[in-house]
């Protein structure tokens, strides 16, 4: 299976694959950060999802009944991706049943992932799906600051408010909020997690 995979270096303003783009390989994040985003009818950009490294992309639906890329993916910064084409993958799974039922259980997750996120947005507040998603990052990628937890992506506050449903004027306020209450600090460039505990209180997913 190693010698199928492929190594590739993206950095800002590129493309690992563009929405409508023919799904020809799946991707795995090696190093960096990746966002996976989709072009709304009025050509505004949405944040699906942030991608760490070990994360594999591009292995659902869409690449196994043959359609093309229902968005775009594209890196925060400088990373590498690891890659194999459809066909080196399928006949990995048709070889190895273990590796196809760890398949089926990936996509089993996301699904119950986008379940959740559904019923997130159905059912929970505006900062608690935002108390969600930063206790997601800081879990994922957070690193240990002096004053706390650091993300270690730039997470723009647009990116927050289509990952969690809301306009960007709601997450500003709302990030107003989390600073006073001294729950996070800093800018998109350098966001801290101050009081983790405090938002996973908050986040009833968490």
């Amino acid at each position: 299976m190693l010698r199928e995979l492929t190594e590739s270096h993206y950095g800002p303003g590129d493309f690992i694959f563009r929405e409508g783009d023919p799904t020809e390989y799946f991707h795995i994040v090696k190093t960096g950060t990746v966002k996976c985003v989709k072009s709304t009818p009025d050509g505004r950009e949405c944040t699906l999802k942030m991608l760490m490294p070990g994360d594999l992309f591009c292995c659902d639906a869409a690449a196994f009944d043959g359609a093309s890329h229902p968005g775009s993916a594209q890196p925060m910064g400088d990373v590498s991706i690891l890659r194999m084409s459809k066909k080196s993958y399928f006949e990995m799974l048709r070889q190895n049943p273990n590796a196809a039922l760890e398949v089926i259980k990936f996509l089993g997750g996301r699904l119950n992932e986008s379940q959740e996120k559904i019923k997130d947005l159905a059912l929970e507040r505006a900062d608690q799906r935002l108390a969600s998603l930063l206790v997601d990052l800081a879990t994922r990628s957070g690193v240990k600051d002096p004053n706390g937890i650091r993300l270690t992506m730039r997470l723009t506050r647009q990116d927050m408010a289509t990952m969690v449903g809301v306009t960007t004027e709601t997450v500003i306020r709302i990030m107003g909020r989390f600073k006073r209450d001294k729950l996070v600090s800093g800018t998109a460039n350098r966001l801290v997690i101050y009081d983790l505990p405090g938002l996973k209180a908050l986040a009833p997913t968490a």
